[in-house]
């Protein structure tokens, strides 16, 4: 029996740990066999590729070298890309008053050029072998404005975002597709470690958040992973260029 990604060959950049891992398992829950998931950290993405029964790559998004070079590995390993997912993310504090120059271009690095090479890679070979493809970014609600502490992070996502648009209409006559999503607060082991690291968060603080937000939660990674699956999947069929918020706070919304 056929399901949604019977003939999916993924490749998940962010795909050892948090959302980028829920989407792994997402897609490997429907169907999904043949996957390779890209991260830094060799031991935790080799864990996750065992659990998943996929092929883990080590590479650093900050190193175009390093993303074209495993986007042609994953290719060579799996026979194409038919779908490209970019979780991977660099969530550095900084303001538009303390942000460095080695700052801002390490941020934007691994948050907008690593992803605008990797898309362009798997777009060129799936033009090359003639086979439809589709691609999504992890995006932030961020993108629209941001806190003041995360501007160049604000910045990075904002520019994702127009490349992720300016994909999807420049390659729709190639049958690739491209959309995204602003995800909102999200309840990850990174998100844990960025509160007690940067903000001196107490033990309890995502009890306390999630007191305070109007669904009683902060977004959760197998919810997001739903959609991004549909996203990569053909049941989106012509689905292109989509920025979705995902998130229960409303962009633009005032206060009553």
């Amino acid at each position: 029996m056929q399901t949604p990604h019977t003939h999916t060959t993924a490749l998940i950049f962010g795909g050892s740990q948090g959302l980028g891992l829920a989407i792994a398992e997402q897609m490997r829950d429907e169907g999904c066999t043949r996957m390779v998931i890209v991260g830094r950290d060799q031991a935790k993405g080799e864990a996750a590729a065992t659990r998943l029964g996929a092929h883990f790559l080590a590479c650093d998004l900050a190193d175009v070298a390093q993303v074209t070079a495993c986007v042609d590995r994953a290719a060579e390993r799996m026979g194409s890309i038919t779908a490209l997912c970019l979780s991977a993310a660099s969530t550095e504090r900084g303001s538009i008053l303390d942000t460095t120059p080695a700052d801002f271009d390490r941020m934007f690095a691994i948050n907008t050029k690593g992803p605008f090479f990797a898309i362009q890679r798997v777009a060129q070979l799936a033009r090359a072998a003639g086979h439809p493809a589709s691609i999504v970014t992890i995006l932030s609600m961020s993108a629209h404005v941001g806190q003041s502490f995360l501007a160049p992070y604000a910045a990075s996502k904002a520019a994702l975002s127009n490349i992720t648009k300016n994909t999807a209409n420049a390659l729709r006559h190639d049958r690739i597709r491209a959309n995204g999503i602003n995800c909102g607060w999200m309840d990850t082991p990174g998100e844990d470690a960025i509160q007690r690291g940067f903000h001196n968060a107490p033990a309890d603080w995502l009890a306390q958040a999630e007191a305070a937000q109007p669904f009683g939660m902060l977004v959760k990674p197998l919810h997001v992973a739903g959609l991004a699956s549909f996203m990569l999947g053909p049941q989106s069929g012509v689905m292109t260029g989509a920025i979705v918020d995902f998130d229960q706070n409303v962009s633009g919304a005032s206060p009553e």
